[in-house]
């Protein structure tokens, strides 16, 4: 009599990619708060695996060294969610492109604006403040300000779209690119005490004003 036929069981591997990511998320998570609190030239390998539990070796093997490692921590600081997908693609930026109505549509960007910028602000404050000394750092601030440019102008091609700017899409992307850089977010917002929904009020206003026919 023949024995049945054991089933092989198939390998599940949805388990170990979910905790791959958890590691990978806590990886950045750290990297980012080390960056901002001690600097970048004074955050090591070492400092950012002690701080979110794994070992050196894991965060290499992630990573591969911490100049990758900050491009990630600025993807993940820019998106708020380790998801690959270009800032201006992202569903809250798709609502605001969708919108007919040139002046809400500003408003909406504001309050989007407003929202990340408590993330991202710290970040390019310790991103300037190590670009002197580490290349690395004024590579992403670069890198930084031309993905803000590139986005702005889809974004003010799209403004020019609706018949309704009243000035050129080029003035239009350059008022845009000047106004959130975090600068103004930092004075009024960090310093001054505005409240976040007070600056974006004015933030939107301010647009509206100079932009909108």
């Amino acid at each position: 009599m023949s024995e049945p036929v054991k089933k092989l069981r198939t390998y599940d591997s949805s388990r170990r990619q979910a905790q791959a990511r958890e590691t990978r998320r806590a990886v950045l998570d750290a990297a980012r708060e080390l960056f901002i609190e001690q600097g970048y030239g004074r955050t090591t390998i070492a400092d950012v695996a002690r701080a979110a539990g794994v070992s050196v070796e894991t965060v290499y093997s992630a990573f591969g060294n911490k100049a990758t490692l900050l491009h990630r921590a600025w993807d993940v600081t820019i998106g708020g969610d380790d998801e690959e997908i270009t800032y201006h693609e992202r569903p809250e930026i798709n609502v605001l492109r969708a919108e007919p109505d040139l002046a809400r549509r500003l408003a909406m960007q504001a309050a989007v604006f407003t929202q990340t910028a408590r993330r991202i602000v710290p970040f390019l404050l310790a991103m300037q403040g190590a670009a002197a000394s580490e290349p690395a750092a004024a590579e992403m601030l670069a890198e930084i300000g031309r993905q803000r440019l590139e986005g702005l102008s889809v974004m003010a091609r799209e403004a020019a779209a609706t018949g309704q700017l009243a000035v050129s899409e080029q003035d239009c992307r350059d008022i845009m690119w000047a106004s959130t850089d975090g600068v103004l977010w930092q004075r009024l917002v960090n310093e001054r005490g505005w409240s976040d929904e007070r600056f974006q009020t004015w933030l939107g206003q301010m647009w509206i004003n100079a932009l909108v026919a």
